[in-house]
């Protein structure tokens, strides 16, 4: 799959996965592998990148026989975030999909 379709689509799905509940990064890394092929790495520049941006927040936990975890929690300017570019996503994706089913019934 082409690079740039999946870099303007992460950040909405990390936010995504975090309106949902707290994960910590690996969880989301792997979270995300699963379903969409990403390199190793990609998931942590873009955590702090939302982080400076005041989308998510950050805290340590304890983990049964482990180390701490950073984990990662949507914030009230994330949430309005996610609900705008989720939209925007959504209507820009139906868009797209008419225009390549030849639904679009606009002449030239």
């Amino acid at each position: 799959m082409n690079i740039q379709y999946k870099k303007g689509v992460l950040e909405l799905l990390v936010l995504s996965l975090l309106k949902k509940q707290d994960w910590y990064g690996y969880e989301i890394s792997e979270y995300l592998s699963r379903h969409i092929d990403i390199a190793d790495g990609t998931v942590y520049p873009l955590l702090r990148k939302l982080k400076s941006e005041g989308l998510v927040t950050t805290y340590m936990q304890e983990e049964s026989g482990g180390p701490p975890r950073k984990y990662y929690s949507i914030t009230n300017l994330g949430r309005e975030t996610y609900e705008k570019e989720r939209a925007e996503y959504l209507n820009f994706a139906q868009r797209v999909a008419e225009i390549l089913e030849g639904d679009n019934n606009d002449q030239k």
